[in-house]
């Protein structure tokens, strides 16, 4: 009839126990075992009204409360008692109950001898809810049926929060509260539907990642790789194989301000390793087959070359959208920033300059004649010449480079290589040999005597050759007014003559003329022993 949230009680219509016999006894019963409700001893009384005695029992048959009535007069004060709505004990009796039950019996009997009038007047006993304006008028007698309506406590007066939902799936909530019972066997199924789609995707998505590496492997030339340690057994784990994941923590995702230089085959970044060491990492700009060649060349290259100026390869990455190199980090950037930028404001001695061809002479005499198979660098300029914190020279940047067998002479193939540092007759036959290495380096030695590009500007506003411009000088007679002012102020004549002349050799237009790298590694050895270094200047 009525559910009360604040009083956790529902209100229930229930049979009124009913005697018309005279000295007879009736008794009514009501089971609420197999519900959740309890009779309330906070909201009801027991009341009889009539003449006799009335008993409320448990469900173990045990006598829990009753009362009596006083039956004289009974006509009247019935009329008087029930007009005013009291209960003293004339006609009408009242009492509490003293605990909750869930199961109940009303047994009714009349009381002794009366006249007919009153053996067949009614005697009624009932519970009530006593916070009622009008109880005793919801007796049978007033209702005009046998019923009565009463409160019913919901778990013995325990908090509403204790009681659960229950039915053929599991639910949570409360019964008694709108929209209190919540499907928790839906909420569960649709929580382990959502962490079966979030682990699909969670492989799905692994799954791809894995299918795009092996695909960027294979593009970027690690079948090719494969195939080289196939051919070379000595190859066989001597390359190291980076993660881009690993590469991308390395360098801040690739990020613009860790960039250390650009170049025509990439973009060189600065990266620091997990285990703490600092990498120069190269980034390839495209992946046609042809640059891919290059790259996976310029790694089985290093990883065979051992020398202390050579950079270094620490390894690779075929994994990433374009291959990437892997090398350690020389701190001290290009010897061409070094001539012609002056990054510090300060000009490199000449000292140091003697020191840094000596040294890259004898990388490069190392590669023609001391490797285990002889190597064209193919790039020999001041670009691919990087320095360390003491200014020693590394050469770097072996992706145009080229293995050749012992018995070969020369290498056939597309013109590839710099502007400025080109050997004329590799241009002209497409044969490029140990002495178009040696060109390329008789460039570097007229940049570091005379601190011009090897493409510069004349004073009449004219593109000219640095080899052209230095041989002219040479043949003319006044090489030493294209020097350096500052390779003039700490060299004797005869020192720079010396390096000028070994230049010009290096420089002559026949390849069979010029000398070995050996040949020309040592002579800077001596002429560098022979220099006394003054203390002006860098180094």
């Amino acid at each position: 009839m009525n559910v009360s949230l604040q009083n956790q009680a529902v209100t229930v219509k229930a049979p009124t126990t009913i005697n018309r016999n005279c000295r007879t006894h009736r008794v009514e019963s009501v089971d609420l075992s197999r519900s959740p409700f309890f009779v309330s001893t906070k909201h009801n009384v027991f009341i009889l009204k009539g003449c006799g005695n009335a008993m409320i029992m448990d469900q173990h048959g045990i006598v829990v409360a009753g009362c009596s009535t006083s039956c004289t007069n009974y006509t009247t004060t019935t009329h008087v008692n029930e007009t005013n709505n009291k209960c003293f004990g004339i006609s009408c009796c009242q009492t509490r109950l003293p605990y909750y039950m869930q199961s109940y019996s009303i047994n009714v009997r009349e009381g002794g001898d009366h006249d007919e009038e009153v053996c067949g007047s009614t005697t009624a006993a009932f519970l009530v809810d006593d916070k009622s304006d009008s109880k005793l008028e919801q007796s049978c007698c007033h209702q005009g049926g046998y019923f009565t309506s009463f409160p019913l406590d919901v778990g013995g007066g325990n908090s509403v929060n204790s009681w659960t939902c229950y039915t053929d799936i599991i639910y949570e909530g409360n019964p008694l509260l709108p929209l209190g019972c919540n499907g928790v066997g839906i909420s569960m199924g649709i929580l382990f539907l959502m962490t079966i789609i979030y682990a699909l995707y969670k492989i799905i998505k692994k799954t791809k990642a894995t299918r795009r590496r092996e695909r960027f492997f294979k593009r970027n030339g690690g079948l090719l790789l494969k195939q080289q340690e196939e051919a070379d057994p000595s190859l066989v784990d001597k390359t190291v194989l980076f993660t881009s994941l690993e590469l991308e923590k390395a360098t801040d995702n690739f990020n613009e301000n860790r960039i250390l230089g650009r170049g025509g085959q990439g973009t060189v970044y600065k990266g620091m390793l997990v285990d703490g060491r600092i990498v120069a990492i190269k980034k390839s700009k495209v992946v046609d087959e042809s640059q891919l060649d290059q790259f996976i060349n310029e790694v089985v290259i290093l990883s065979q070359v051992n020398h202390r100026n050579v950079v270094k390869l620490l390894g690779c990455c075929l994994e990433s959208e374009v291959p990437l190199l892997v090398s350690e980090f020389i701190s001290n950037g290009t010897l061409y920033d070094r001539i012609h930028n002056e990054i510090d404001g300060f000009p490199i001695s000449l000292n140091t300059r003697l020191q840094i061809a000596t040294e890259v002479a004898g990388a490069l005499a190392y590669l023609h004649s001391a490797a285990s198979i002889p190597i064209y660098h193919r790039d020999i300029k001041t670009t691919n010449i990087l320095l360390d914190d003491e200014y020693k020279a590394k050469v770097s940047d072996f992706g145009t480079s080229r293995f050749v067998s012992i018995d070969q002479t020369h290498l056939t193939t597309i013109v590839i290589g710099t502007f400025g540092y080109l050997d004329p007759e590799y241009f002209q036959s497409s044969q490029f040999t140990e002495k178009s290495d040696v060109y390329s380096f008789g460039v570097v030695l007229a940049e570091l005597l005379t601190g011009e590009r090897p493409i510069f500007l004349t004073r009449f506003g004219e593109n000219i050759s640095l080899a052209t411009h230095f041989l002219l000088a040479m043949e003319e007679g006044h090489v030493m007014s294209i020097f350096d002012a500052k390779v003039i102020k700490e060299g004797t004549r005869d020192e720079l003559l010396a390096v000028a002349n070994l230049a010009m050799r290096c420089l002559n237009l026949n390849g069979k003329n010029r000398p070995t790298m050996k040949q020309v590694a040592g002579e800077l050895e001596i002429i560098r022993m022979s220099h006394v270094p003054t203390t002006d200047g860098l180094n």
